[in-house]
């Protein structure tokens, strides 16, 4: 069987604000937006075949955690493959991100940043 990933479903403060940020960093297009549950409301963000899932629940419910890699469940980080590692970073310190943790590792390069949110994203180019 073969198999692709499809989404991933994240919660943030503002999804519309999150989608907005995230198409201008990344080129995405805005695939879908609505109601979503718990009185939420979601933004699909990304490519035609794949997409984050930006989602914001009834005011008061969110917390935030320290420390992803101590919690189970907890989202790490997301990579996404960019074809010019230099300009990447030059796009997300445009966007006010604050890149970290740069590494030169067979097959690629990679950098990781946080959002407004504390979610991390990690950056990387195999070119």
């Amino acid at each position: 069987m073969k198999t692709q990933l499809e989404h991933i479903n994240i919660t943030v403060e503002d999804p519309k604000a999150k989608a907005q940020k995230l198409s201008k960093l990344f080129g995405w297009e805005i695939r879908w937006e609505g109601s979503a549950l718990g009185n939420g409301y979601t933004v699909h963000v990304g490519t035609d075949t794949q997409y984050l899932a930006i989602y914001s629940g009834t005011p008061g419910e969110k917390q935030k955690h320290a420390n992803s890699y101590a919690t189970l469940g907890g989202l790490n980080h997301i990579g996404i493959v960019v074809d010019d590692i230099d300009a990447a970073e030059a796009e997300v310190k445009a966007a006010g991100y604050e890149p970290h943790s740069h590494a030169d590792y067979e097959p690629g390069k990679r950098f990781y940043f946080h959002d407004e949110d504390g979610i991390e994203f990690e950056l990387v180019s195999y070119a």
